[in-house]
């Protein structure tokens, strides 16, 4: 019995899709769960923010300027009158949405570029991985510094930004892994019986290296996010009134508010902290369970 039952368990392994093998591995990793619990929370903030708070998150009141936490403003007000509470969960949306375009940005190109160079080969292949090549020789706080102060400060500005200058690593991975599978009896057998180059590339190679594009995806976002609170924090990124966790930081910079009023900084820089390490445990998580050679 205990024989049939295990020829039992393997017969569905075999059957299952990778996917799903790779949610099963994924649901035994606690950090990787605790990291999509916390992600969900602070999408869901983000998205209801307007309904979790009574404020508005740019319009001043000085008659309550600079107020301590309380019943009425839960994590204090700033400098301006406004809530803090209600910024930060504004400044979610703003810091979640730059995170999520940026890569978007960036994806697309790596997967032009990545999928033409690995399949391509040749002098195709040497141009792309040398203008990867300069991209990757700036430093990436610099570049996005130099790029944004040309452009001006504007969330449009930083969303291209970062997407446009974080392409290299993803298209490196990408062409690593057509290279890879271009050498796979299945892509050589659609390569012999006539397969045109669109479909060997959409149908054979890219689903193929969907997985380690979607690790990468994942930290980018954590990447992104903390770029564009960097800009923010030095004034090259989101433009005030609008709150972003960044710019929130730049207004509590000075030594009496870090001194006296730390409602005023902890709240953007624990977010910040939080929504970080929650997508690199998530990002970590997929990587270890869409891995093939994981058991």
């Amino acid at each position: 019995m205990a024989e049939y039952n295990e020829e039992q368990v393997m017969s569905r392994r075999n059957i299952e899709s990778p996917w799903a093998v790779g949610w099963r591995r994924f649901k035994k990793n606690r950090v990787a769960l605790l990291g999509a619990i916390f992600l969900f929370i602070f999408v869901f903030a983000a998205v209801f923010a307007p309904v979790l708070t009574p404020y508005d998150p740019t319009r001043a009141d000085f008659l309550r300027r600079n107020q301590a936490p309380s019943s009425e403003h839960w994590l204090g007000t700033d400098e301006m009158g406004r809530d803090v509470l209600t910024r930060t969960l504004h400044g979610g949306r703003i810091s979640l949405s730059v995170g999520l375009v940026a890569v978007s940005i960036m994806m697309i190109i790596a997967l032009i570029l990545g999928s033409i160079a690995g399949y391509a080969g040749g002098f195709t292949d040497t141009v792309i991985m040398r203008l990867a090549d300069v991209f990757l020789s700036f430093p990436f706080l610099i570049l996005a510094i130099t790029a944004s102060a040309l452009l001006g400060p504007s969330i449009y500005n930083v969303m291209i930004i970062l997407g446009v200058i974080s392409w290299p690593g993803p298209c490196r991975l990408l062409r690593a892994e057509f290279l890879k599978l271009k050498t796979q009896d299945f892509v050589q057998a659609a390569i012999a019986l006539g397969g045109g180059h669109r479909r060997i590339i959409l149908i054979h190679l890219l689903p193929n290296a969907i997985p380690p594009l979607l690790v990468a995806a994942t930290l980018g976002v954590a990447s992104t996010i903390i770029g564009e609170a960097g800009l923010s924090f030095l004034g090259l990124g989101v433009p005030p009134p609008a709150p972003s966790w960044g710019n929130m930081l730049n207004s509590a910079r000075a030594l009496h508010i870090m001194e006296g009023m730390p409602w005023m900084w902890l709240p953007p820089g624990i977010a910040i902290f939080l929504a970080v390490l929650s997508i690199n445990f998530l990002g970590d998580g997929l990587r270890d369970a869409l891995d093939p050679k994981q058991e």
